[in-house]
C-alpha cells in the first residue's frame, strides 16, 4: 500500500511538493482551505506584476508558454501559468478543496523518547512505523460547528506560506491605537482581496494613508493616487528607506551577473566554508562594496532618491541579504513629484480621532482611511498548525535566532514533518522546487539525515551567517545572496553533481537559474 503524505496548502510550494511526491510513488493528499489553487497569487492587487524576471521564476520542467512575452508577467498570467502546471502534471485530483487544517498532532513515541533520539525520527529516515500524524480538518463551506474529520498520515509537508492569513499589526500605546480613530483601518490583505471595482469605490474620494514601504505598500499607493490624484493625495508612512529597483539592468548590466553567480558568492562568508574560501571572501570584500555602490548609484540616478530624501543608510548588498528587494511601480516617483503621493518618514506613529500622529510632530495628519501594508506573521502561522505546545516552541525556536530548520526544511526534533516555503530567496518558486525535490528524495530513501546534533550545528552556522549579513532581519531566513551555495548542499545530499554549467568560466560567471537543475 502506498504511503500517504499530507501536504498542507495548494500554493506554489504545495503543488510542487505534490508533483515530486507523486513521482516517487507516494500518495499525496493536499489540503487547501479555499476553492482554488495558487496561494498568494489569488489574493493580489489588480496592478500586481511578477517581482522577479520570469527566467528566474519558472518550473525547471515546465517553461513559460511562448504567448507570455513580458519579462515581468502580470498576476493573471502568473496564476494561469500555475494552473497550467497543475493540469499538466495531473495534480488537481490530489487536492481536497475547501478543507481547512485545524491542527496536526503527532501519535507515536513520547516526548521523552523523541528527546533521547540521536537521529531525527529515530533513524535519520523519513518514515517510522511507530509514528503517524493526525491531521484534523473542517469543511470551509459548512458552518463553524461542522464536524472535524481526521486523517492519519505517515508524513506531513507544511506549505502554508508566510505572506497570508496572519497579518502583522503594529502595537500602539494604550488609547492610541485604531480604536480611537474616527476613520477606518484595514490591513493590505483585506484591500487585496477586493475586486478592482470594489477597491476603486472603497478608496475613491478618501484621504488615504498607507503604512509601509514594501511592494504591497507601493502598489496600494499607486492605485490610490491613480483614483484620487492630487485632490486627495495618498500619504505613505515609512519607517526605513529601502533600495527599490526601477529594473534589473543597472547601467545596462543584468543584475544576475552581479549577484546570482558563483563569483558573486565568493565575496560572501559562507556557513561551513573552508579557510581558503574565508580568505577569498575577505580579499574580495572591497569588490562587494564596489558592486553595491555601482547598483546604488544607478537606482539613485534613475529614481532620483536623493531629491526626495529616500537614499537608504544601508547597502544594496544588505537589501539582497534581507530579501527585501522589490521593483518600484512604473511612474511611482512621477506621482511623488506631481503630489498625488506624499512620502513621510515615521519611525513611530499612533492614532488620534482625526488621523495619525507622527512622533515629534504636534499636529495630526488628517486621514479617512489607513491601510496597514505591514506584512504578515508567518512564524506564528507556522506555530499554530501544531497542537502540541512543545512542537510549537520547537518550530519557533528562540526569538533571537532564525527559525531552526535544517536545510530550511527540517526541525531536528520534530519527526516526520518538513516545511517548504518559509525561508526566502531572490526567486521563491525556484527555491521551493529545489526543496521539494530534496524532501522527495529524503522520503524515497536516497539519503539519511545526519545526527540531530550535527543538524543543530549546521543550523547555528546559518543563523550566524544571517545575523552577519541580514542584521535585524535575520528571522526572514533569507538565502538570496548564497542561493547557489545553498543549492550545492541540497545537490550533494541527493547525490547530484552540484556544478551544473559547462566550463570553468561559465560555472564561475554565468548566473544560475531553475533550468540549470533540470534533467
Amino acid at each position: 500500500m502506498q504511503k500517504q503524505v499530507g501536504i498542507i496548502g495548494a500554493g506554489l510550494s504545495g503543488l510542487i511538493a505534490c508533483k515530486y511526491i507523486k513521482a516517487k510513488g507516494f500518495h499525496p493528499i493536499v489540503f487547501e482551505a479555499t476553492n482554488t489553487i495558487g496561494g498568494i497569487w489569488t489574493k493580489t492587487l489588480n496592478s500586481t506584476i511578477l517581482q522577479t524576471p520570469k527566467v528566474m521564476y519558472q518550473f525547471s520542467d515546465f517553461p513559460w508558454p511562448s504567448s507570455v512575452t513580458q519579462d515581468f508577467p502580470d498576476h493573471n498570467q502568473v496564476l494561469n501559468y500555475i494552473k497550467e502546471y497543475a493540469q499538466h502534471f495531473d495534480l488537481i485530483k490530489h487536492i481536497k478543496f475547501n478543507t481547512r487544517v485545524e491542527g496536526i498532532e503527532y501519535q507515536g513515541p513520547s516526548m521523552e523518547e523523541i528527546q533521547a533520539w540521536h537521529l531525527w525520527n529515530g533513524t535519520g529516515e523519513a518514515f517510522n512505523t511507530k509514528g503517524k500524524w493526525k491531521v484534523s480538518v473542517t469543511d470551509t463551506q459548512k458552518d463553524s460547528n461542522s464536524s472535524i474529520e481526521v486523517y492519519t498520515l505517515e508524513f506531513v509537508i507544511l506549505c502554508i506560506g508566510r505572506f497570508s492569513d496572519v497579518p502583522n499589526i503594529p502595537e500602539f500605546p494604550s488609547n492610541k491605537g485604531p480604536e480611537v480613530f474616527g476613520g477606518e483601518v484595514i490591513h493590505s490583505m483585506e484591500y487585496a482581496s477586493m475586486d478592482s471595482k470594489t477597491a476603486t469605490e472603497f478608496i475613491k474620494g478618501k484621504q488615504v494613508t498607507v503604512v509601509g514601504f514594501q511592494k504591497s505598500a507601493l502598489d496600494t499607493a499607486m492605485e490610490c493616487s491613480t483614483v484620487n490624484g492630487v485632490d486627495h493625495p495618498c500619504r505613505v508612512l515609512y519607517k526605513t528607506e529601502h533600495w527599490i529597483l526601477p529594473d534589473y539592468l543597472p547601467w545596462g548590466i543584468p543584475l544576475a551577473y552581479l549577484y546570482l553567480n558563483r563569483f558573486a558568492e565568493l565575496m560572501v562568508h559562507k556557513p561551513g566554508e573552508s579557510l581558503f574560501l574565508s580568505f577569498i571572501a575577505t580579499l574580495l570584500a572591497p569588490l562587494r562594496w564596489v558592486f553595491s555602490k555601482f547598483v546604488e548609484s544607478y537606482i539613485d540616478r534613475k529614481l532620483g532618491l536623493s531629491k526626495v530624501g529616500m537614499v537608504p543608510s544601508h547597502s544594496f548588498h544588505r537589501e539582497i541579504n534581507n530579501c527585501l528587494i522589490s521593483t518600484v511601480p512604473e511612474k511611482f516617483f512621477d506621482k511623488v513629484e506631481e503630489g498625488s503621493i506624499v512620502l513621510k518618514k515615521a519611525p513611530r506613529f499612533w492614532f488620534c480621532k482625526e488621523g495619525v500622529v507622527v512622533d515629534g510632530e504636534a499636529s495630526p495628519l488628517k486621514t479617512d482611511l489607513v491601510i496597514l501594508a505591514t506584512g504578515f506573521k508567518g512564524d506564528i502561522k507556522l506555530r499554530n498548525i501544531f497542537v502540541s505546545p512543545t512542537f510549537q516552541n520547537l518550530i519557533l525556536g528562540s526569538p533571537n535566532s532564525a527559525l531552526p530548520l535544517y536545510r530550511e526544511c527540517i526541525q531536528p526534533e520534530i519527526p516526520q514533518v518538513a516545511v517548504i516555503g518559509f525561508s526566502e530567496s531572490a526567486a521563491n518558486l525556484y527555491t521551493s522546487e529545489m526543496r521539494c525535490r530534496w524532501v522527495a528524495e529524503l522520503l524515497d530513501g536516497t539519503f539519511k539525515l545526519p545526527s540531530i546534533q550535527e543538524m543543530k550545528k549546521d543550523i547555528t552556522k546559518w543563523d550566524q551567517y544571517m545575523k552577519t549579513y541580514s542584521r535585524h532581519y535575520y528571522r526572514r531566513s533569507c538565502i538570496a545572496a548564497l542561493h547557489i551555495w545553498y543549492n550545492d548542499q541540497l545537490c550533494k545530499d541527493m547525490g547530484w553533481n552540484h556544478r551544473r554549467k559547462k566550463g570553468i568560466l561559465s560555472e564561475l560567471f554565468q548566473p544560475y537559474g531553475p533550468l540549470d537543475y533540470s534533467f
